[in-house]
């Protein structure tokens, strides 16, 4: 990623209708490294984790965000372990999704040792990002509940910065939602600390919320180096489907890529698997690199 980040450090000085060179040179260097979350196949993976790793690998992807950590394992499988057989592969974890509930919502040692704990996995997993994925819905009643959780995840930053990785915040629909013309994504966007908290935007859900991901890229410019790149059934909105089979479109949103300084994008899809889990991600994965790297 030497690349990029000499990209970004010059870009006071580039034309704006430059803007858009580094997309080629991320569509040459993301060539045949499509990620996956791997909460996509949940429903496997926990009946048989290495099966569902070694068909992850046989389909092409190269890159697998992580969720479901809990007693220092995976799917029952210790960390250590688990990226051990991950690498067997040739699959690579840039990010973890990791819901530290007691850190988030309260100081406490039992907190502050829930995230610690975390922290370590990240670090074994070798992990650059550990993203929290999810509010639970009584914590995000309203903008004081966003900027309590602001302020926690300024110090969950600082933690992940001491330890060598960044972290980051997966939205939904709900940080979208206004209050008298704020929302939480307000309060996230401006009440934490830039260089600590990064974005992984769903794009899935940023459409769903009726909003224009470039819009928020360039809103956002160089905050969202992690995406989630979930498509919407062109029927039923509220369904998944496999990726160019629905109403995103995904070509113009991947040329803005630099802009939001993309590093690393995962396949999701949660729902309406056609023809099933693991036909699916094959289907998305055929058709990302045919027509989007």
């Amino acid at each position: 990623m030497n690349t990029r980040r000499s990209f970004l450090k010059n870009a006071a000085i580039v034309t704006p209708a430059m803007l858009f060179l580094p997309d080629m040179l991320l569509a040459a260097r993301k060539k045949g490294e499509v990620g996956i979350q791997l909460y996509t196949l949940r429903d496997l993976i926990s009946k048989d984790p290495k099966g569902v790793l070694d068909k992850v690998a046989a389909a092409g992807y190269k890159k697998i965000e992580m969720f479901g950590y809990g007693q220092g394992k995976f799917f029952g499988i210790p960390v250590k372990e688990f990226a051990a057989y991950a690498n067997s592969l040739g699959l690579v974890s840039p990010s973890g999704h990791y819901l530290p509930q007691s850190f988030l919502y309260e100081e406490s040692e039992k907190g502050e040792a829930e995230m610690k704990d975390m922290i370590a996995a990240a670090v074994e997993m070798k992990h650059e990002y550990l993203v929290i994925p999810w509010l639970h819905t009584e914590r995000r009643q309203n903008l004081d509940d966003y900027k309590k959780i602001a302020a926690r995840l300024n110090v969950a930053g600082e933690l992940c910065k001491n330890a060598g990785i960044q972290m980051a915040y997966h939205n939904h629909d709900f940080e979208f939602k206004s209050y008298d013309g704020t929302t939480g994504f307000d309060v996230f966007s401006k009440e934490t600390d830039a260089n600590l908290v990064k974005w992984e935007l769903d794009l899935y859900w940023v459409v769903f919320a009726g909003l224009d991901p470039i819009n928020l890229f360039n809103q956002h410019k160089g905050r969202v180096p992690l995406w989630h790149v979930k498509d919407m059934d062109k029927v039923k909105r509220e369904q998944n489907t496999e990726i160019g089979n629905g109403s995103i479109d995904y070509k113009r949103i991947f040329k803005a890529a630099g802009v939001a300084g993309l590093k690393h994008f995962y396949v999701e899809q949660e729902n309406n698997y056609v023809p099933e889990p693991i036909g699916s991600i094959q289907s998305s994965i055929k058709y990302i690199k045919a027509n989007l790297v």
